[in-house]
């Protein structure tokens, strides 16, 4: 039994007066309650980020997108399926700034069918959707993925219903045996056969509870997921070619390009595995910023701004403001101090600690003048 479900429905614990926690300011506002309660529940979910676990780095990824006629409800703004496609359109710019040497592929499912897409743009909503056909079609490209990649699969589910051909819990198996993690996102109410998907494949199963909700589960995706029991350990070969001027000067952008530098074919964007040779071909700073991933920004230590002596100021390292919330951030090697907007934004984005970096900037920079 998993943790969600020790957990129970939320209908069935004890209801919480959350306007209690909404206080005016001096102004009559509730912008800074709000404010505090967004920036808590981002620290919070800093917090709950595992460590010291063997990660997928290089993840293959298929998006499953229910387009039944169950997708033009209104429950969410303007519809589900716009409200679905523009929260997508997001989170795949975000899933290849955080995963540079994964890959992406997204299938529809309406009228009982399901088809691979390449761009997203909206269709009509139609019929019913088919999860079996879908899962099958996700199956019939990751199961030749390599043995050291991460095979998932991500459905977007706003029915109740799915019509399937055959056996669907056969299915399941199967993607299960292919070390296939099937996640799924449900818009609508919890359904059985989806929460056993997840359950055998060792996915998550999630319900939305509104648009902010449904934003903060797809967003949880573009973080690697723990690696399987079963995933193999190799080394991987990689090139690491640089961009090159051919020799006709009368088209350079034609002759542009990255050339493989085992074969030298050509190639215009990284990262790419190259058709002649094989050879995953992938710049530096691609490895570089999934480097974050395997080896996270140590959390700041949270002291209460009482702890300082009365009216001694405190600014912020990072923005050189003047600090006025309730607590600071202090970072555990530097001992500098950062407001929660710069801390949110050092381990969200920037993935490294400004104290740090410059306080080795500044050893190296004494170390040669000396």
């Amino acid at each position: 039994m998993t943790e969600e479900d020790d957990q129970g429905y939320r209908w069935e614990t004890e209801y919480e007066k959350t306007w209690e926690v909404l206080q005016e300011d001096a102004e009559g506002s509730l912008q800074a309650s709000i404010d505090e309660l967004v920036h808590k529940a981002k620290r919070r979910k800093q917090l709950e980020k595992i460590t010291n676990v063997r990660l997928g780095m290089m993840r293959h990824m298929f998006i499953i997108i229910d387009m039944s006629s169950a997708m033009d409800d209104q429950d969410l703004k303007p519809s589900r399926l716009v409200c679905s496609l523009k929260l997508l359109e997001h989170f795949i710019e975000e899933y290849f700034d955080q995963n540079p040497i994964s890959q992406l592929g997204i299938i529809v499912t309406k009228n009982k069918r399901a088809e691979k897409i390449t761009e997203l743009g909206e269709r009509a909503c139609q019929g019913e959707p088919s999860l079996q056909n879908s899962l099958e079609l996700a199956m019939q490209t990751l199961r030749h993925m390599p043995g050291h990649a991460s095979r998932e699969v991500v459905c977007i589910f706003g029915s109740l219903t799915t019509c399937d051909p055959g056996d669907i819990l056969e299915t399941i198996k199967l993607v299960g045996e292919s070390n296939i993690r099937c996640s799924m996102i449900g818009l609508s109410a919890e359904v059985r056969v989806c929460r056993k998907l997840c359950s055998d494949t060792n996915g998550r199963y999630t319900v939305i509870l509104d648009e902010s909700h449904f934003k903060d589960l797809l967003n949880q995706h573009t973080s690697p997921p723990p690696a399987m029991m079963n995933t193999e350990s190799s080394l991987i070969r990689m090139g690491f070619p640089h961009q090159q001027l051919g020799s006709d000067k009368d088209k350079p952008a034609i002759t542009t390009g990255y050339f493989c530098p085992q074969c030298k074919s050509k190639y215009c964007e990284l990262p790419i595995e190259c058709k002649a040779c094989g050879l995953t071909l992938v710049s530096a700073p691609h490895l570089a910023r999934s480097y974050h991933h395997l080896f996270p920004l140590d959390q700041s230590k949270e002291v209460p701004v009482t702890d300082f002596d009365p009216g001694f100021n405190i600014y912020c390292y990072a923005c050189q403001g003047q600090i006025s919330e309730q607590s600071v951030y202090r970072c555990v090697k530097c001992k500098n101090l950062f407001c929660i907007d710069c801390d949110i934004f050092i381990h969200d984005t920037l993935h490294s600690c400004p104290g740090c970096a410059s306080s080795r900037n500044t050893q190296t920079a004494e170390a040669v003048f000396t």
